[in-house]
């Protein structure tokens, strides 16, 4: 059963009369309640607020990373474990095709229902999480694979037991590697980018987002509940840290905006994968266009251009 937004209640109105029309098989019904719901996806999407918008990267129907996997993955193979503590269910490694072109995937997971939300830690990665995408990526060097990197997640995990297992250390060091892998590399924000655990698989020679996707460096309730110590102040917070597509690529922090459905990719889910897709082959075939050298050193313009400012 879909899940709707209280903004989105109009739309769940006539989605319910689209329905009952059809149910009756009165084909002008249909069409007029059609029409309708055009216009109030157009009213409603077309003027979203900054906290509306996190609340869609939120979305409970909102395609994940094994969504995007199974809608453009072919005889895709999933890779487990660090090789060192165990494997991370947060963190997903497939190596698959897509459209012909082998593929090393990465995604992180936040699951679905409370068995697998639990499983999946809630899309929260531990080290050797990051430590499994670091030995991914650095499988995809060696036979010369493109990498697409799936960021969604609240933030790394910030346990107890994390934190001895070396957290920053792992974010750190697979910041530091990735820089340096001599394959394309591409990140794309499909929901909720939170903090180093977006940052851990978000260094790559292109950075998109979703349309309906934030990238923070803290939480919009974390940001309240450290500068004004009140819950009511979650919608400011959402606002001043400008964490939505538009402020981040005005201030050039990302690449790109990928155009998923003005519905969004919770009630069109081929169409946003569709979107992903292109994007990604479309960079991976004007970065195999440059050497070695002119890709890296592009990589490391990009990196070094963000936060440059001048007087």
């Amino acid at each position: 059963m879909a899940t709707y937004l209280e903004f989105e209640n109009k739309i769940e109105k006539i989605q319910e009369e689209i329905v009952s029309a059809h149910a009756i098989a009165n084909l002008e019904a249909v069409d007029k309640y059609q029409k309708e719901l055009e216009k109030e996806v157009e009213k409603t999407f077309g003027s979203l607020s900054d906290y509306q918008k996190l609340q869609l990267a939120r979305h409970p129907d909102r395609p994940y990373a094994m969504d995007y996997i199974k809608l453009i993955m072919d005889n895709a193979y999933e890779i487990h474990g660090d090789r060192a503590f165990r494997d991370d269910p947060a963190i997903l490694c497939y190596i698959g095709w897509i459209n012909g072109q082998k593929t090393m995937l990465i995604g992180e997971q936040k699951g679905r229902g409370v068995k697998n939300k639990i499983k999946r830690n809630f899309g929260m990665p531990n080290p050797e999480g990051y430590r499994k995408a670091l030995r991914a990526v650095k499988m995809a060097e060696k036979f010369d694979i493109p990498v697409l990197m799936l960021i969604d997640t609240p933030g790394a995990y910030p346990g107890l037991g994390a934190e001895e297992r070396g957290q920053s250390e792992a974010i750190a060091k697979n910041l530091f590697e990735f820089a340096s892998v001599k394959v394309p590399m591409i990140s794309i924000v499909i929901g909720e980018g939170g903090s180093g655990g977006a940052l851990a698989i978000g260094v790559a020679d292109k950075l998109a987002m979703m349309r309906y996707s934030v990238f923070a460096v803290i939480s919009p309730e974390g940001c309240s509940a450290i500068l004004w110590n009140d819950p009511s102040k979650v919608e400011t917070a959402t606002k001043a840290l400008k964490i939505t597509p538009s402020d981040l690529l005005a201030h050039k922090l990302i690449d790109d905006v990928l155009d998923e459905p003005l519905i969004g990719a919770h009630r069109d889910k081929a169409t946003a994968a569709a979107v992903l897709k292109q994007y990604f082959l479309d960079n991976v075939k004007a970065l195999r266009e440059l050497t070695v050298d002119e890709l890296l050193d592009q990589r490391y313009q990009r990196l070094t251009a963000v936060g440059a400012y001048s007087e």
